[in-house]
């Protein structure tokens, strides 16, 4: 991969006291409203959506007319239409699919949110504009029969399903048989975590199918699953930026490799977002788009660039309350 900016997130730091201020999260454009065509409209990642929306929110009270800036979330009606003049499409739930859906002839979506960075597979003229730092780990039920710890080469046979491997006495747990599950396959958190662990084969024991970091999904109320999470998304549920789906449970965040995802403070703890386990938080846009000089290519600019409004102190204290990391580089660029 070559840089088209400053080498992203050399250093991560954190920018802004973290508030615990319990607002819900927002959900899709406003019932009724119907993003123009010259406004700025995402989808994709489950992870940032309710950052995206609430910035959203905020950006929009900011300017008069267009562009305004609006997040279709991941999950909810199956069908949306994402701006005026578009046709209905299927609503984009993942960073794959919203980066599928943002490369799509005709496309009306100017951005996808990703919380994986560029892979094998993703188009050249996609740039990957950072605004976040995240991590990734695994989780459990709390009071079930998991350890608090696990190593990476414990992760990599759970998710195999090794053989003498499936108890979670195995791992100086409680006896129960491990149910190991995964979120849908366009997850960019999914795709990262299996990733962080090594890329094992996928045994018979997993299960894909919860969406990603909703610990209100009934099949994670069981004391014998592992699920992998965003810690930065369950700090924010912590924080009670939630809806009555989009909230972490029953479920508690584990350590790895005897390092803890939280900071005594109950923040992410800046350690534990490492080269393996941290991963940079984008929104992709079409690079033709973001260099273009006219009003799109203004407006993109204006909101993730590394002037832009997310990358402004009041941005980054956003990011920071929803429980993300403020990175140094903001607005840097990136794509294959």
């Amino acid at each position: 991969m070559r840089h088209t900016a400053a080498k992203a997130f050399a250093a991560v730091a954190m920018t802004a006291a973290l508030t615990a201020i319990a607002v819900p999260a927002m959900a899709d454009p406003a019932t009724g409203t119907v993003p123009a065509t010259t406004d700025i409209v995402g989808s994709g990642s489950d992870t940032t959506q309710a950052l995206l929306n609430q910035f959203s929110v905020d950006y929009n009270a900011t300017v008069s007319g267009t562009p305004k800036l609006y997040s279709w979330d991941a999950t909810g009606s199956t069908k949306i239409t994402p701006k005026s003049g578009a046709a209905e499409i299927d609503r984009p739930n993942g960073s794959g699919a919203g980066i599928a859906a943002l490369n799509a002839a005709n496309s009306p979506f100017d951005y996808a949110r990703s919380s994986r960075g560029p892979q094998t597979g993703d188009l050249p003229s996609n740039l990957f504009v950072a605004f976040g730092k995240d991590a990734v780990t695994w989780s459990a039920k709390s009071g079930g029969h998991a350890p608090t710890n696990l190593t990476t080469q414990n992760l990599y046979d759970i998710y195999s399903c090794a053989v003498n491997k499936t108890n979670w006495s195995n791992f100086g747990g409680t006896s129960g048989t491990i149910k190991p599950y995964l979120p849908q396959i366009n997850s960019g958190t999914r795709a990262f975590f299996l990733k962080a662990i090594g890329n094992p084969v996928l045994g018979p024991c997993v299960v894909t199918g919860p969406q990603e970091n909703e610990g209100t999904d009934t099949l994670l109320n069981d004391p014998d699953v592992i699920f992998p999470y965003s810690v930065g998304h369950w700090v924010g549920q912590a924080n009670g930026h939630v809806t009555s789906v989009d909230d972490k449970g029953s479920l508690t965040l584990r350590s790895v490799n005897g390092v803890a995802p939280l900071t005594t403070a109950g923040t992410l703890n800046p350690t534990f977002a490492n080269p393996i386990y941290g991963r940079v938080l984008y929104n992709v846009v079409r690079e033709a788009d973001w260099n273009d000089t006219g009003v799109k290519g203004t407006a993109l600019r204006a909101l993730f660039g590394s002037t832009g409004y997310l990358c402004t102190d009041a941005g980054k204290a956003t990011t920071v309350s929803y429980g993300y990391l403020a990175p140094a580089a903001c607005g840097s660029t990136i794509h294959i």
